[in-house]
């Protein structure tokens, strides 16, 4: 109960290569900064349980203003070669839901898997079949995930 409590607080990629980073590095880089209410508590929540667990997880690239997703957008497109194939792994930044705060992207891959096999227990699922480290809160705290779409393009 206590978790829904926290968890009713607000609204219902990137490249998730950390460089090498320490997670202390990435955690405090990327942190909860900026992200809608409601996805930072659910992601504090799930990132002190994988911790507990054992279990590496921290947020790789979470809120992005819309000057740096303009940029990976358009570094996308050239090195895609199209906004069609850019798309299926960096949105414009009036689509992303970076920009609005709503998705976080995670690493390592360990806890990312971690994530997707426990994280609706506080309503975060993985949203794109090709983007392992993309998560959104998407779900009631305990519900159920919905389908994978394919890519972002597909949304």
């Amino acid at each position: 109960m206590a978790v829904t409590a926290l968890l009713a607080v607000g609204p219902a990629a990137a490249d998730p290569v950390t460089d090498g980073a320490s997670s202390a590095e990435v955690g405090s880089a990327a942190g909860t900064y900026g992200l809608a209410p409601d996805l930072a508590a659910a992601y504090s929540l799930a990132e002190q349980e994988a911790r507990w667990q054992g279990v590496p997880l921290w947020i790789t690239s979470g809120y992005r203003s819309w000057s740096e997703q303009q940029s990976m957008w358009d570094s996308a497109v050239a090195q895609y070669g199209s906004p069609a194939e850019a798309q299926r792994w960096v949105l414009p930044p009036d689509r992303s839901t970076h920009v609005s705060g709503t998705a976080i992207d995670v690493g390592p891959y360990e806890g990312a898997a971690w994530l997707e096999a426990n994280g609706s227990t506080w309503g975060l699922c993985r949203t794109y079949a090709n983007e392992w480290w993309h998560f959104e809160r998407v779900t009631v705290p305990g519900g159920t995930c919905p389908p994978m779409v394919a890519d972002a393009a597909s949304r």
